[in-house]
């Protein structure tokens, strides 16, 4: 599998890498949308939320986790958006589950 995701958990390409576990691991995002854009991914390839099942239910606790400790550490203390995108009509990009973290600058609804 050529997945650009699992190649930056598995460190075979660089990242600007924030956060790390075991299981997951974040990093920023190369085109940001705001001061704070990072992503936030599973080090096991899955491929959306489409493909989630409970078994997944401790690799998603912790990514939230991470989320919430990058938004702390960031300082985002006004607010933040966390996003994924299932699919290219949604604009999913790398077929990896992924959560956005996104801060810094007030934000609009609806998105997108």
């Amino acid at each position: 599998m050529d997945c650009l995701f699992c190649r930056i958990a598995a460190k075979e390409l660089e990242s600007e890498t924030v956060y790390e576990s075991d299981a997951v691991v974040g990093f920023r995002d190369i085109n940001p949308a705001a001061p704070v854009h990072v992503l936030v991914v599973p080090r096991d390839h899955v491929e959306s939320v489409a493909e989630l099942t409970r078994a997944h239910g401790e690799v998603l606790g912790e990514m939230f986790e991470a989320i919430a400790t990058l938004a702390r550490d960031a300082g985002l203390d006004g607010g933040y958006r966390v996003v994924t995108n299932v699919g290219p009509d949604a604009g999913q990009s790398v077929g990896h589950l992924h959560f956005h973290l996104i801060g810094g600058r007030s934000m609009t609804w609806p998105p997108g």
